[in-house]
């Protein structure tokens, strides 16, 4: 096995723990230390994730395209050789005070932590302080006290302007006194959270959300929003405490302290810690390979909103710094720093950055955007490319008054949307608003997350970090460097970072299911094909059965007194509908009260049969046969009243619908025998079912219009809406559900009665 030379002034022989090895840096570093200098040992620490052990997600690292050049290099028997000879694995993490260091360390690269920006505060400060904290307790305890580089980042230095020096940062805030409030802030709102007027609230929103899937899914609605409350309470309290004490965000503060944290243990337990402070880290310039990154870092969401045209208001100004670093220069930097300790008990600050010696604008950034897009735009599903719009820097205030106006216009026109009854036109509105609605979104998102940090005029000074560069040896210089100077922006952004990232984007894009067409069915037996009825089989309701019912069997003369007082009852079952699908199925069957069950039962196998069957979309009839076709179990659940269903019982294996009660005397009472099934009740009927005979849900079938069918299909493994109305559109767009749309041409409910009644020898009675 063979390995590219080593420079002779850079860790020979000793002995690197690294935490977050599974991380942006911590991979980068792991590859390096492995490619380039043989004589060094390494300990990553790593957790063990549910059944996959710490040695195994190690393993997975060296699986991944930072590895792919020393891979290609000395193949992957010699890779295996690495870890088993040179890498040895601490199975933990920072959360726990117990930790136990291998005690002939020589240097710690602490590059774990949150790189949320706006994590809740108690979360921020347990992994960025609390952390730090645990990892220089078991540090200090060692015989022979390591180098330790903490990694922090530039911007700990807050909203200052002007030149920042490679210097302590000047502050007195009392870190300890900090994270014991932090640590009590998620008691202190998960108190207010459970008062009894926040829960009535929340559980009244539940109920006008959920309440017609049932009273479980109206209480499991308010409890996700109160878990909701209480995770955007405190991340709020961690972006307030932040910004009163001058920082942009509680990643910043945390950072910030913990690099007070680090000062104290050099000072007091005699430790010997560099500061590392970089500013935003991108892809690779050259090793492992140009262009290789992670995953999405700081910049890219917003070059990806640029390339989609959604983004025509970038944050900031057009002269702010964008002060880019490429990983590559991060981790050469790291490694002179860690090659070159301080003395015991002392803390050294270096800046690793470009805005100082190599500057770029967010002017030269669009420029940069505009010309790569432009040449390289992406794609619009089948609507061609998108044309990016020109960059417009309105300036902080004026986006942000610009995104209030945009929320506060998608929001009502989703209000109204979700008051329409359901049509395709609906749906169509509701697409349009969604889309919308996701643009906004995301303009947001960017808009508080980076909007403090293009506004930020600041300049890292790097004079420590160039004097490390300076004191290599001339033949090391160009593989090991890290002087920014030499960085051509033009080259590095539209040749190397745009292709990589817009790559990974398209190749995700391929990836992703297509809504074209539904899946193919899976035949096989053990698998159940569910279906709705009004809405999903056949275009019509309870109400318009009733109508058959009534109004077949009636002189014309007599329709419009029916429909008068059918009309006049629609408001309040309008109401009870909103409120409860049960109590209105219930309140609706009443109208039967008085009916001869016999006589029903011959009107539908004279005339109702018909109606109801030329009422069948014809794609519900196609998909319920295909399911037969694959040996699927077909199911019929409906509020609809069981004699009114003969007519599609060929079609099923088993209907479950609403039975009215009938007297002795053979009259329809108007009441139930039985509670009817919509919302949760058809999920857990479902359920038993499926034990009863030997179903697998996690393969099987549902079909739905309305939100209370969303317990029936978040049962099931494959959930298909069918016509959905506005809340269960919104629903699935955000589940990626396939939407199915059917019966576009099926007649209305009055010429299908007409055409039936024409249709009967004799006429009506």
């Amino acid at each position: 096995m063979s390995t590219a030379p080593t420079p002779d002034w850079l860790l020979e022989n000793g002995h690197v723990l690294i935490t977050g090895a599974t991380g942006f840096f911590g991979q980068a570093l792991l590859e390096r230390l492995l490619a380039d200098h043989p004589t060094t040992r390494v300990t990553v620490l790593i957790r063990g994730r549910g059944a996959t052990s710490a040695a195994s997600r190690l393993a997975g690292l060296t699986r991944k395209p930072v590895f792919s050049a020393l891979r290609k290099r000395i193949g992957t028997p010699g890779i295996e050789e690495l870890l088993r000879t040179r890498v040895s694995v601490l199975d933990g993490d920072l959360t726990s005070p117990h930790l136990r260091l291998p005690d002939d360390l020589t240097a710690v690269l602490h590059c774990a932590g949150s790189v949320s920006f706006d994590p809740p505060i108690d979360e921020a400060f347990r992994i960025n302080v609390t952390g730090v904290v645990n990892l220089y307790d078991a540090v200090s305890r060692l015989p022979v006290q390591p180098h330790v580089v903490h990694v922090s980042t530039a911007y700990v230095n807050g909203g200052r302007f002007g030149l920042v020096p490679e210097a302590p940062l000047e502050h007195d805030v009392d870190w300890r006194a900090e994270l014991a409030a932090a640590n009590a802030a998620r008691d202190e709102v998960e108190r207010e959270s459970r008062r009894p007027e926040v829960l009535a609230r929340l559980l009244s929103e539940g109920r006008a959300a959920d309440g017609k899937a049932g009273p479980t899914w109206a209480a499991a609605a308010a409890e996700r929003s109160r878990l909701e409350l209480v995770d955007k309470r405190l991340v709020e309290a961690g972006r307030q405490r932040a910004k009163s004490l001058g920082w942009t965000d509680v990643y910043t503060f945390t950072k910030a302290l913990a690099e007070r944290v680090a000062e104290e243990y050099a000072r007091t337990k005699g430790m010997r810690i560099s500061v590392f402070r970089p500013t935003i880290v991108q892809s690779a310039l050259h090793h492992p390979f140009p262009g290789w990154f992670e995953s999405y870092k700081m910049l890219d969401p917003i070059i990806l909103a640029y390339g989609r045209g959604i983004l025509p208001f970038p944050p900031g100004v057009p002269d702010a710094p964008v002060d880019v670093i490429p990983i590559d220069f991060v981790v050469n930097a790291m490694l002179a720093v860690t090659a070159n300790p301080v003395a015991p008990g002392e803390t050294a600050y270096f800046h690793a950055g470009s805005g100082f010696r190599n500057p770029l604008s967010a002017r030269d950034m669009d420029e940069h955007l505009r010309d790569y897009f432009g040449r390289h735009p992406m794609p619009d599903k089948d609507k061609g490319h998108i044309t990016v719009p020109s960059f417009r820097f309105v300036g902080t205030g004026k986006l942000d008054g610009l995104l209030r106006h945009g929320e506060r216009l998608v929001s009502a026109a989703e209000r109204t949307v979700m008051r329409l009854p359901s049509s395709p036109r609906t749906r169509g509105w509701m697409t349009k608003v969604h889309t919308e609605k996701t643009r906004v979104e995301q303009l947001r998102k960017l808009s508080d997350l980076y909007s403090v940090y293009s506004a930020v005029e600041t300049i890292y000074t790097d004079d420590r970090t160039l004097a490390l560069h300076r004191s290599m040896p001339p033949e090391h210089a160009e593989r090991f460097g890290f002087d920014t100077s030499v960085i051509d922006w033009t080259h590095y952004i539209r040749e190397v970072h745009c292709p990589a990232i817009t790559a990974l984007q398209r190749q995700a894009g391929n990836r992703r299911p297509r809504a074209a067409g539904p899946k193919p069915l899976v035949p096989g037996e053990g698998i159940a094909a569910v279906f709705d009825l009004e809405g999903t089989i056949v275009k019509s309701n309870v109400i318009e059965t009733y109508l058959w019912a009534r109004l077949v069997d009636r002189e014309r003369a007599q329709w419009p007194g029916e429909l008068i007082s059918l009309a006049g009852a629609m408001v309040g079952y309008a109401k009870t509908d909103r409120r409860s699908r049960s109590d209105f199925i219930r309140e609706f069957m009443r109208r039967y009260a008085g009916a001869s069950e016999a006589a029903m039962r011959r009107l539908v196998d004279e005339r109702m049969g018909e109606a109801l069957l030329l009422r069948a979309m014809p794609e519900a009839v196609r998909r319920i046969r295909a399911h037969r076709a694959a040996g699927h179990r077909t199911i019929l659940i409906t509020g609809t009243a069981s004699l009114f269903l003969t007519p599609l019982a060929p079609l099923f294996d088993e209907i479950q619908a609403s039975r009215l009660h009938v007297g002795a005397d053979g009259v329809i009472s108007g009441y139930l025998d039985t509670p009817p099934l919509v919302g949760e009740a058809r999920a857990a009927w479902l359920r038993r079912y499926a034990g009863q005979h030997g179903l697998d849900l996690s393969r099987s079938y549902a079909y739905g219009d309305s939100y209370s069918d969303r317990p029936l299909l978040e049962l099931v493994g494959n959930p298909t809406p069918v016509n959905p109305d506005p809340r269960l559109y919104r629903h699935a767009k955000k589940q990626h559900w396939h939407i199915e749309q059917w019966g576009a041409n099926t007649h209305g409910a009055l010429e299908t009665l007409v055409e039936t009644v024409n249709r009967v020898p004799g006429g009506v009675r």
